[in-house]
């Protein structure tokens, strides 16, 4: 059977959790992802799908050893996982509510496995061996377009309705069964990417504004509090004290 997960994966990160700190971070970004946990040193594991976020995730959890998250590229929750995106909105589900023992059964594989790249080879099995839809919707590939758009040069969720010749309400809906939220917020999320992306270079947030897609810098800093819940400075002053390596920012390029 031919399947191949780099295909499907834009990132790969291993987390050793630092005493005292969130293990798992996510800005929202319109992905979802899986989340394999280490846990009382070695001898238990948990699989669990994470959703799209809405909101910034600052989550702590006691007791993990480690962690290997893999995000998958918008809009292949489906073929993937077997449920549409809206369903993983904001949740964390353990695999095994939706896959049955087969999901458990991946858990157990994964914590014998002796390396990431086992790890990776059989959750590539695992998906591989899993029923999938016999052609994908059209709304999926739309929505997957629509994403590299909002991802590039275009801020504005009319045009690029516009550029792909449909009706925004038309991606809208498509946006959120393949992707798991609306066009509008994840526009959204895209700006703050890049945003937080840009201050490695720069402290001008007014610069940062501009550059990132926003009207000025007092809407860059209202999305920062009801996104993140924190003030850019505040959210660089975590970053600081955590060390830029711990910010959970979206890699185009998995390495695997």
């Amino acid at each position: 059977m031919t399947f191949s997960l780099p295909r499907f994966v834009e990132d790969v990160r291993g987390v050793v959790p630092v005493a005292g700190r969130a293990c798992h971070e996510r800005l929202p970004d319109g992905r979802t992802t899986l989340v394999f946990r280490v846990i009382e040193e070695g001898r238990k594991g948990d699989l669990c799908v994470a959703g799209p976020r809405t909101r910034a995730l600052f989550k702590s959890s006691p007791g993990v050893a480690r962690a290997v998250i893999l995000q998958f590229k918008p809009g292949w929750s489906v073929p993937l996982l077997g449920v549409a995106a809206s369903a993983l909105t904001d949740q964390i589900v353990p695999l095994e509510d939706l896959w049955g023992r087969p999901g458990g059964d991946l858990c157990h594989e994964l914590l014998a496995a002796r390396s990431l790249p086992e790890m990776l080879e059989r959750i590539s099995y695992a998906i591989a061996l899993r029923p999938h839809p016999a052609f994908e919707p059209a709304s999926a590939r739309l929505a997957r377009r629509a994403v590299r758009l909002l991802e590039g040069d275009e801020v504005r969720v009319e045009s690029v309705a516009e550029r792909l010749g449909v009706t925004a309400r038309h991606l809208r809906r498509a946006f959120t069964e393949s992707i798991g939220i609306g066009p509008k917020d994840f526009a959204r999320a895209a700006r703050l990417q890049r945003a937080v992306g840009m201050v490695a270079t720069s402290k001008d947030w007014g610069h940062i504004a501009a550059s990132a897609g926003y009207y000025d810098q007092a809407h860059l800093i209202g999305d920062f509090r009801e996104l993140v819940g924190l003030t850019p400075g505040a959210f660089l002053k975590r970053a600081g004290d955590r060390g830029a390596s711990d910010l959970k920012v979206r890699r185009s390029n998995s390495g695997i």
